[in-house]
């Protein structure tokens, strides 16, 4: 195995992980950094994750999703110690990079990301217009279609008109549960 370029500054890093395993890697690597001392090599470990809405049984819920699955970032200082600490945690694939050099993820784009995880409300867009034809894809009203009639951006609902006995009936919906036709 080649020699780390010893670099004596602290960036962030990217390791590949099994999917799904990037919490379990996460807590893995940062109790191998405190049982092993490197404390003044690995700083620290983030699992970038962002607040998503969804809608789950007709009622809007605020999840925590992965940013990059498969994926866990580490702001360290490379040398060999460090960088064999880093790939020998298990579940830990390689680090992002040509061969077995890692390559620093640039502060722009950390501090991008970090401004993407600090977001503590998500906001949702409401990308329909009065007069669009759309079809139902959740509720009790899931494959109906309609078009829609009125839009409030401020709490995320759609009124949709819904041909029931031949006639329009509005139909109050989360712009989730909809989708242009």
């Amino acid at each position: 195995m080649p020699k780390q370029v010893v670099e004596q500054e602290k960036n962030w890093y990217v390791i590949h992980t099994y999917s799904g395993y990037e919490d379990a890697v996460a807590k893995n690597l940062k109790q191998r950094i405190e049982s092993l001392g490197m404390e003044d090599k690995i700083f620290n470990v983030i699992v970038p994750k962002e607040k998503k809405i969804k809608i789950k049984n007709g009622k809007r819920k605020t999840v925590e999703e992965k940013i990059y699955p498969g994926y866990v970032l580490v702001e360290m200082i490379v040398t060999d110690a460090s960088w064999y600490v880093v790939r020998n945690t298990p579940r830990v694939t390689g680090f992002l990079g040509a061969g077995t050099t890692p390559i620093p993820v640039s502060k722009k784009d950390i501090d991008d990301l970090m401004k993407r995880m600090e977001v503590s409300e998500p906001e949702f867009t409401i990308d329909f217009e009065v007069g669009a034809a759309v079809k139902i894809i959740d509720g009790p009203f899931k494959g109906s279609e309609g078009k829609v009639s009125e839009i409030d951006r401020e709490r995320g609902k759609i009124k949709v008109l819904v041909n029931m006995f031949g006639r329009d009936t509005p139909v109050e919906l989360d712009s989730l549960q909809i989708k242009k036709l």
